[in-house]
């Protein structure tokens, strides 16, 4: 007879494994399915390590500028590739050690293999089809194989994976996807980049802060292109001059590969064409969902437009079966994930949690200078037909970030001129990504400007700069 469950999450990643612990501390008897390894890409091959390699990146740069700082250094600092790499891998077993822990704590089975739906309440799991490109931790000592099992409730937290376009599809060897830029065998000495959202331009600007010769194309008429047109462009700006080539509303129609390098034909909006030679190439062109194989058809389970298609609590159109995170659908970004677990085993257990509100989930980018942002663009306020106040504020006039020596950032607000309800904010510059979350609190509070501007922040503190863009919007500024 098949082990029964309340509720079995297929995948552990992190919308899976938030799933997994809410469950269970709202007492309903609880497994998790995973095939390769816990915690998911994110912390295995995404968010955590690429972001231990931005900062030997970030401690690099520091150091080859330590006489800006007043500080000497014998001899010329360089990098250790296998050090560097080796550092991340190690935060990577960490954070999977992590999870295997709170399994254990949380009373969670683990079930090792990989799942299919049979029926709305079963999965029949079997020996994975896919080889982790690595071993990443061990599996936690409370684990179940090969078999089936069933539950009330079946959440697929299955995540994405890196599209491939066809003809430039990634080799592991000369074309990358993000799995092989984080563990190269050697630094090349250029390297393409296909592709400006946030896994592009992280890596683009990982491998330029490390000496690389580094060319991005992107077809879009700006980098990052879910971002303000301002901060964009603020960023672009900031990334040539660390010697970066960006070209835009160009793409790449073909790529050679050679011994040691690609050749990639690159056409832009002129219809003109020319050839980019280089070491490697990235592919960050996006990625897919991961609902093949799983037995979506089997039971009924409706997709859109590539996607599990789900309601604002995670329930697909079949009684019994919910989707999160990237398999749901974007924005594809891991504390999405997390906070659409904790809704949708919630509605399972039969509380009222408030449906997640897109407009309120925040944006970052960590390359240098880092990029954050909530709510609505000042494009597209307008387009919403919205009368609107715009405040900016730079790191220039900010007292902290002169002193830090990083006086190169911007952060723009946009409120509606009518009530001051605060409709956007967007930041780009020094540690923007820890800020952000004032202005997201500030959102979901449905704070007006008059709170914000009676708000004591700080002195001296990064974090004035978003006060003094907030005075900006209405004409008070005091610092500019």
């Amino acid at each position: 007879m098949a082990d029964s469950y309340d509720i079995i999450i297929i995948g552990s990643g992190p919308g899976g494994y938030i799933a997994a612990i809410r469950a269970a501390q709202l007492g309903l008897k609880t497994a998790i399915v995973e095939r390769e390894h816990l915690a998911g890409i994110c912390s295995n091959w995404g968010c955590i390590p690429t972001k231990a390699l931005l900062r030997s990146a970030e401690v690099l740069h520091l150091g080859e500028h330590a006489n800006d700082y007043g500080l000497k250094l014998e001899g010329k600092i360089s990098p250790d590739l296998k050090a560097v790499v080796d550092r991340a891998r190690g935060i990577a077993h960490r954070m999977n050690n992590g999870v295997g822990f709170l399994m254990k704590k949380n009373k969670v089975d683990v079930i090792w293999g990989e799942a299919k739906l049979t029926k709305a309440n079963e999965i029949v799991v079997g020996k994975p089809t896919k080889k982790p490109m690595e071993p990443v931790g061990p599996a936690p000592k409370n684990t179940k194989g090969e078999g089936a099992y069933t539950a009330k409730h079946i959440i697929v937290a299955t995540g994405a994976r890196p599209r491939a376009l066809p003809g430039i599809e990634p080799d592991g060897n000369l074309i990358w996807t993000y799995f092989e830029a984080m563990v190269p065998k050697e630094m090349p000495k250029s390297l393409l980049v296909m592709g400006s959202g946030a896994i592009g331009i992280e890596f683009a600007s990982f491998y330029r802060s490390m000496g690389v010769e580094v060319t991005v194309v992107e077809i879009m008429p700006q980098i990052m292109p879910v971002e303000d047109v301002e901060i964009s462009k603020w960023a672009q700006k900031q990334l040539e001059k660390q010697g970066m080539k960006i070209m835009l509303e160009t793409k790449v129609t073909k790529v050679e590969k050679g011994a040691n390098s690609v050749t990639a034909t690159v056409e832009g909006k002129d219809g003109k064409t020319q050839q980019i030679i280089a070491d490697r190439m990235i592919s960050a062109v996006g990625v897919q969902c991961n609902i093949e194989n799983i037995g979506l058809e089997t039971v009924g389970v409706k997709t859109e437009r590539g996607a599990i298609a789900i309601d604002e609590y995670g329930r697909t159109n079949v009684p019994g079966v919910y989707a999160i995170g990237d398999v749901a659908g974007p924005p594809m970004l891991a504390h999405k994930a997390e906070h659409e677990a904790v809704i949708c085993v919630e509605k399972i257990a039969g509380l009222h949690p408030h449906p997640m509100d897109r407009l309120m989930i925040p944006g970052c980018t960590y390359c240098s200078p880092q990029v954050a942002s909530v709510g609505l663009t000042e494009a597209r306020a307008k387009e919403q037909g919205k009368d609107i106040r715009v405040g900016r504020f730079q790191f220039v006039a900010n007292g902290k970030a002169v002193a830090l020596g990083e006086d190169q950032g911007l952060v723009k607000t946009i409120f509606d001129k009518k009530t001051g309800q605060l409709l956007g904010a967007h930041m780009v510059g020094a540690e923007v990504t820890e800020l952000i979350q004032g202005f997201v609190v500030a959102m979901n509070l449905e704070t007006t400007e008059e709170e914000l501007m009676h708000s004591i922040f700080p002195h001296p503190t990064l974090s004035e700069t978003m006060k003094e863009s907030v005075l900006d919007a209405y004409g008070r500024v005091l610092n500019a």
